[in-house]
Formats: C-alpha cells, structure tokens, sequence
C-alpha cells in the first residue's frame, strides 16, 4: 500500500522524525490560508500523487508548470494550487496518461546547506532490513547505483534492536556529516529505522535529506510503502489508502481477492501460481505478445471469483485475446471449466481464447468445456499455448 507525502511526514512526525511544517490543501483558497498559516516568506507547493519525479514532472497541456514550486505570497501559493488541482501531472513514473492531482501540500521554506539520500529496505539475502544513504541527494537512486554505486553506504539493522549509534557514526563519516550534526543524525536515522519496522513497511526512503544551516536533519520529501499482508494489523493506515490513486482494475480485483497488476500488452493472463503466472508472461513475450496483465487466481479461488476473474480481463479494452493457464494442484481444473462456461454465459467473449489445462481434473474441466457451447482454442503445452495465443491477437 502507498501513501501520500504528507501522510508519510505525519507519521514519521508523530515519531519524532524531524520533518518541515507543512499543511495539506484542496482547493487554491485553502493553500493560500496554508501559506498564511505557516508564516513565514517562502514556501513550496508540492502535487500529492503516487509517483515521484514530481519537482521535474509537468502539468498536461502546460509544461511550464512544475509539480513542485517555490511561492513567496499567498496568492501565489493559490495561483499554483489552481494550475494543479485538477489537472494531470505527468512524471518519469507516471507514463504519459499522468495523474490527476486531487491535492497539494503547502510546506515552510527551509535553509538547505546539503542534500543527502536516505532509504530502508528489506535485504532478501541477508533476511535483514537495510539503511542506504549516498552524498547524491535529490538524485534517483537508481541513477547513482547504476553510475556511481561508490556513493551509497549500507548498514543493516536487526529489526528487534534497531539500528545502533556505532553505525549512525560510520555513515555519517562516510557521509562527512560535520560531528556537530551527529545528534540530529541518530535521531533522525534511528527513529525512521524504528518506524520503518513498527509500521510494517516495505519502503521507507527521504530524498533527498536536508542538512539545514543549523546542522539540523530533515527530511524534505518522504516516502512510504506498506507490506499488504500486514494491513490487518494496521487498522489505522488503512484509511490512508487512497483509492483514487490505485488501478480500478486492481482495486476491484482486491475485493475480489485476487492478484492482479495491470500491464500495457494485448494479451490477458488468467493464471493459478505467482511463479507460473511470470513463466507464462515471459513466454508470452518470447514469441512476440505482450501480456496485459499478471493475474493469479491462487489455489482456493471459486466459481465466483474466476468468473470476475473473466470479467476483469474482458473490460480492459486492450485485450484482444485470453490465455487460460491452469496447472492443477489445489486448484482443481473443473473449477476454472465450470467459470470459464460460466463466465461465457453472464459476461460473453468477444475475443479469441485459449485454455491450456493440466493436473488435478484435468480430463473432467475438458470434458466440460468440450461440451459447452464455449468457444475456445486448446493448448496441450505452455509454448503451444503461448504461440497460439499470440497468433490469435494478430500480433
């Protein structure tokens, strides 16, 4: 689950992370009462959407405005809010449909001596969470660690424990953090590592980290993701969630409980197994498709939700035709034949589709679906299968 950038600073806020002063607006006269509010002579007015990029990111249709802008008067707090609110912002992230910006966060100037980067993650092969910083603050990450990985220092960090003093010392030497600021820095990096675990994050990165002309660490952007399968007990996050910011497909597939991510191909996927639903996307595209969705029903799905399976699939526009891969296990074969029948009852295909069926039940599911009224092309193999489903899009 992601959140907005001042829902981040709230919590981290609320944690004694050091964070600007900053107010959330919705309309142009709200930002300019939040200018106000803050007092001071400077601010910047910040899009809130989910995806970064946003400083160098512009508005659809006016490309002098930026999604992140200094403002020295209300009214020019407001002036901005209105050339945004409502508006697409288009990001490196966001693809050229952009987001629409639903709100803005009006934040106090501050006196940036340096920009660090800052960001936790979980080592999978070191089974521990990972601190990151680089002296490239308000860089992509991505960019250092591909041109210059000298520049980012790591620390792992026991989860029960958390990170210690000795190794806020060495980063901030590695960093050349003035010794002055060495307080502020094991504030600051301890407190976001701690967050990092109570909240069950699965990303927690500040880019950039500002060193103020004080000394003072903060972070001036913050971002932060959550691990789904421990939302159940973070009863209060869930209301941060912001729909308006999700796929609707995918939304939809949530309550539906499957797992569904939306791609940009032509080929829909309805597959059982997360491994099995990557094999079939990457032979998809060996033999020239491109999937248009990674969807995995799992083991225990039912009639109903394979058939809203089946629907998912059918109202994307793109999809020009269906590859049904089931390989039996717990999830039975009959169960996918009778949803495909009736999912060709209720909803009606109007694209080509092809089923490939294997394991448990294997020879009832296709004699169910060779004596329905069901029009399908059988599979034997997952390379035939993938052949003549991109055959069948005309691709």
């Amino acid at each position: 689950m992601k959140i907005h950038e001042f829902q981040a600073k709230q919590l981290l806020r609320d944690r004694g992370v050091a964070v600007p002063r900053g107010i959330v607006a919705r309309t142009p006269a709200e930002a300019a009462k939040a200018f106000q509010d803050l007092g001071g002579s400077l601010a910047v007015v910040k899009a809130q959407i989910h995806a970064g990029g946003r400083g160098k990111g512009t508005v659809a249709g006016n490309p002098e405005q930026r999604g992140v802008q200094l403002v020295r008067s209300a009214e020019e707090a407001a002036k901005v809010a209105e050339n945004l609110i409502g508006n697409k912002l288009v990001t490196i992230q966001t693809g050229e449909g952009g987001h629409t910006v639903r709100q803005v966060f009006v934040e106090e100037g501050c006196d940036i001596a340096r920009e660090l980067y800052l960001g936790i993650v979980l080592d999978r092969a070191a089974s521990k969470p990972v601190l990151m910083v680089s002296s490239e603050g308000g860089v992509e990450i991505e960019k250092v660690a591909a041109e210059t990985p000298e520049l980012i220092f790591k620390e792992h960090f026991c989860p029960h424990v958390g990170l210690q003093s000795y190794q806020v010392r060495k980063l901030c030497q590695k960093l050349g953090v003035a010794p002055s600021s060495y307080g502020s820095a094991e504030k600051f990096m301890r407190g976001l590592c701690k967050a990092y675990v109570e909240l069950d994050c699965s990303l927690a990165e500040i880019n950039p980290l500002v060193v103020d002309s004080k000394g003072q660490l903060l972070a001036l952007d913050a971002k932060m993701n959550f691990d789904d399968n421990a939302m159940f007990r973070h009863k209060d996050l869930q209301p941060l969630r912001d729909l308006d910011e999700e796929e609707p497909a995918e939304v939809r597939a949530g309550k539906a409980g499957l797992s569904y991510v939306k791609l940009d191909g032509n080929i829909g996927c309805l597959v059982n197994g997360a491994g099995l639903a990557m094999s079939t996307m990457d032979l998809i595209k060996l033999h020239g498709g491109e999937p248009a969705n990674f969807l995995d029903v799992g083991g225990g799905a039912n009639v109903e939700q394979v058939t809203e399976a089946f629907r998912i699939l059918l109202d994307d526009k793109n999809v020009k035709a269906v590859l049904v891969n089931i390989f039996g296990g717990i999830m039975r074969c009959t169960v996918i034949a009778k949803a495909l029948v009736e999912a060709y009852k209720t909803v009606g295909f109007n694209v080509p589709l092809v089923v490939r069926l294997e394991g448990t039940e294997v020879k009832e599911g296709r004699k169910i679906l060779a004596e329905s009224d069901v029009d399908i092309i059988t599979a034997e193999g997952l390379t035939d299968a993938a052949k003549k489903v991109v055959a069948a899009a005309g691709v």
